[in-house]
């Protein structure tokens, strides 16, 4: 049986798609103005939640991206430092990670996660 490698690409809308580029480069370290990221190996969660999930936060938010970091400390710290919320409960940490939320400039809701020792 075939099966996928991996994911293949993230899209989404936005107003203004030149300033969300730079911010998700400025700040995540994703160099999307290119159109191409090359991500660095690794677990991907791939999961479908209940519509009526208040995981994601509003009730119309069809979808949130995760993205996997290796140092969650230093993250927080360098997005804190330019002046991104970042909202943290110990409640989301578990065995499987550690996680945080953040929104990019038009509200989107990205989670990070550092997994965790596997």
């Amino acid at each position: 049986m075939q099966k996928v490698d991996g994911v293949g690409g993230v899209f989404f809308r936005g107003k203004n798609t030149k300033l969300l580029s730079e911010w998700y480069e400025k700040h995540l370290g994703i160099d999307i103005l290119n159109g191409v990221w090359m991500a660095s190996g690794g677990p991907t969660v791939f999961m479908p939640f209940q519509a009526d999930t208040d995981y994601f936060g509003q009730d119309t938010q069809q979808w949130m991206i995760n993205f996997r970091v290796s140092d969650m400390t230093a993250m927080i710290e360098q997005l804190v430092e330019a002046g991104i919320e970042v909202i943290t409960k110990p409640e989301w940490d578990s065995e499987i990670g550690r996680f945080a939320r953040i929104h990019d400039p038009e509200g989107n809701p990205i989670e990070l996660w550092e997994p965790a020792a596997y």
